[in-house]
């Protein structure tokens, strides 16, 4: 198993139960290991679970990025002995490579892993080891799990190069059968027995695979791709920055414009040429966010997964836009 956990091991679970995350990639890989489970409390909360670490001397740690994010944001975060900790998985959402980086290097998981997947394919497709390079762990998904399948494709279906850009799809024994009740949506989903996630990725010729990002959430601005997650990794490097998200917001010019959501660090403040001044020259001009907001917390289902619908609703509403303009 990637974490290589054992009955030495103590596993903190602060992700819900009737998740795949918790039930399957937590609750599962201790009964089949050995591991022992802690559980920090009913609901997420960064304290409880800092504490629970501390307290029962736990080696791993599982969450979502923005459960990461705020345990190394707390303002009690010193005070935790966290030394025992070595493993773990962040998934649910996408990992900033930044954090991955933040994790390692003042949590001390040294040996913290990244899985990728759906709960259509039961959850996991990819996952990076403990033994793999650092470099690979911070800035991939790893490679695929035994048994199954992966191929990337472009919008015509046809499987595209190694390192190219397009929509993953996973085939094999984990896949699902389809949505209960829905035959139609099913079709859409899973062609051929390949489940179609919906998310851009690459792989590299060692099979390391990077999500790109979400097929519905690339914008197109003037005739130009742009991937949110691009942006997103490079603004997560703004040492004021606790968390962005970056989407598309309807635009009578260009069709889209480049929109970001930021939460800045506890007691930082920041301003919308802070922002874009950091940008020049760094990023492409067309990718640097026109409009900027700063919010202090992003809307996020109960699991942890951030909502950008909302944000883009509220936008066109504040900015009184229409969805036709789009076109």
């Amino acid at each position: 198993m990637a974490m290589r956990l054992s009955e030495q091991d103590s596993l903190c679970i602060p992700v819900p139960l009737y998740h795949c995350f918790g039930m399957v990639l937590a609750v599962l890989a201790c009964v089949s290991t050995g591991c022992a489970m802690v559980f920090p409390g009913e609901a997420f909360d960064p304290a409880a679970t800092l504490a629970a670490v501390h307290d029962e001397r736990c080696t791993a740690l599982h969450g979502v990025p923005t459960m990461f994010i705020a345990e190394l944001d707390h303002p009690d975060f010193a005070k935790y002995d966290l030394s025992r900790l070595r493993t773990g998985i962040m998934a649910g959402s996408p990992c900033p490579i930044e954090t991955m980086k933040r994790v390692v290097s003042t949590m001390h998981l040294s040996e913290i892993t990244i899985a990728y997947g759906m709960t259509e394919t039961s959850p996991v497709s990819f996952q990076s080891s403990t033994a793999d390079p650092l470099d690979k762990r911070t800035t991939t998904v790893g490679r695929i799990q035994p048994h199954l399948e992966v191929k990337i494709i472009d919008p015509l279906g046809a499987t595209v190069a190694v390192g190219e850009t397009g929509e993953l799809c996973t085939r094999g024994y984990s896949v699902m059968k389809g949505y209960w009740g829905d035959d139609a949506k099913t079709r859409e989903a899973i062609v051929d027995g390949w489940m179609h996630t919906g998310d851009l990725a690459t792989l590299d010729a060692e099979g390391y695979c990077n999500i790109v990002g979400r097929l519905k959430d690339m914008l197109i601005r003037g005739g130009e791709n742009i991937y949110p997650r691009e942006i997103e990794e490079f603004l997560f490097r703004h040492p004021k920055i606790q968390s962005v998200q970056v989407f598309g917001i309807p635009d009578e010019k260009y069709g889209e414009e480049v929109c970001a959501w930021i939460v800045p660090r506890p007691g930082e403040q920041l301003t919308e040429e802070d922002v874009r001044e950091f940008c020049r020259g760094q990023i492409a001009h067309y990718k640097i966010p026109r409009y900027v907001r700063f919010v202090d917390e992003l809307p996020m289902t109960v699991t942890g997964k951030v909502q950008k619908f909302v944000m883009r609703a509220r936008m066109i509403e504040d900015l009184k836009l229409t969805e036709a303009k789009t076109a």
